[in-house]
């Protein structure tokens, strides 16, 4: 800690600039001052910049990655507050080698659940070309589709793909699902039918990806799967954008080859200015917000600060 016994903590990647309000920081008062980033940086050079007069840095999920090349170069960090359960951007191991503790958060997955099915449903019924068709005095562009009787294609089984499913069998969907690791019994337990990942992507009428973004599992929607889908089939996903093979969704969609795909996540994020999911005609987007609620910040921010404090106790 620096010798004035204040430390100096860094908040990053505070897009809407609401750190401040979703928590109360007043434990800290005296002990630390904080410092608040609403812009990102994605070049090594610029984040070690930043980050060198600071002890601890609040990250927001994965929005600043912070590998060994970052945390070998900050000799004053010692405490990486991220929010979250995990955080796959940071490099633990990296971390522990230098004696920084990483410290995470709760988490409440209906938030990313919601904002699924906020996806379906605005990707069927042409929410937003319809709103902007509306806005420019226009009426009834487009046919929507529906969901009752269609087949919905869940990949991963998880704490977030079970209610997903769940909610697809309340719209009377019928539901399947894989992943590589799901067995008959899980899926029976949630009422849905396990099927190979072949038949679930030529089947599906919406194949929704929930999926934690490993070595494994990195490009694991590839050329074969997404060719596999039928014309009228759509693809959502609001779990990693490297799951999913960016050029081969793009060439599908360019082609038509499915009806649509609801985008949540990106292989980079923020997603630059020119890339083609911010001007596909068949291509809903969302800049990574399925996690972006008043009290899922709340929580985050509030158990950062509870971390934060905990830490300094430790260093009186």
């Amino acid at each position: 800690m620096a010798s004035t016994n204040v430390a100096q903590i860094a908040i990053l990647d505070d897009y809407q600039n609401v750190a401040l309000e979703m928590a109360d920081w007043s434990p800290l008062a005296g002990r630390a001052v904080v410092t608040v980033f609403n812009d990102h940086l994605s070049k090594i050079d610029e984040i070690v910049e930043r980050l060198l007069p600071f002890d601890a840095v609040c990250v927001m999920r994965e929005r600043t990655p912070l590998p060994r090349a970052v945390i070998e170069r900050l000799p004053r960090l010692k405490l990486i507050a991220s929010t979250g359960s995990r955080n796959a951007a940071i490099d633990l191991e990296a971390a522990a080698e230098r004696g920084i503790v990483v410290a995470h958060t709760g988490y409440d997955k209906h938030a990313t659940v919601e904002m699924t099915w906020a996806l379906i449903l605005a990707s069927v019924r042409q929410v937003a070309m319809e709103n902007a068709n509306l806005r420019a005095g226009g009426w009834q562009r487009t046919v929507g589709d529906g969901l009752k009787g269609k087949t919905l294609g869940v990949v991963g089984l998880g704490n977030i793909g079970s209610d997903v499913a769940r909610i697809g069998l309340a719209f009377g969907m019928d539901v399947i699902a894989w992943s590589q690791n799901l067995t008959s019994e899980k899926a029976q337990a949630c009422g849905v039918r396990l099927v190979s990942k072949t038949e679930l992507f030529q089947n599906a009428d919406i194949v929704t990806i929930h999926l934690v973004l490993s070595q494994r599992t990195k490009g694991l929607v590839g050329a074969a799967e997404l060719q596999a889908m039928k014309p009228s089939a759509r693809l959502i996903n609001t779990s990693r954008g490297p799951i999913v093979d960016e050029s081969a969704l793009i060439a599908v969609l360019r082609e038509r080859h499915i009806a649509g795909a609801a985008l949540d996540v990106f292989d980079i994020e923020p997603l630059p200015a020119d890339h083609p999911f911010r001007s596909l005609e068949n291509v809903l987007s969302t800049p990574h917000i399925g996690y972006v609620t008043r009290d899922l910040y709340r929580t985050f921010y509030g158990d950062s600060v509870k971390n934060i404090a905990r830490w300094l106790d430790q260093q009186a």
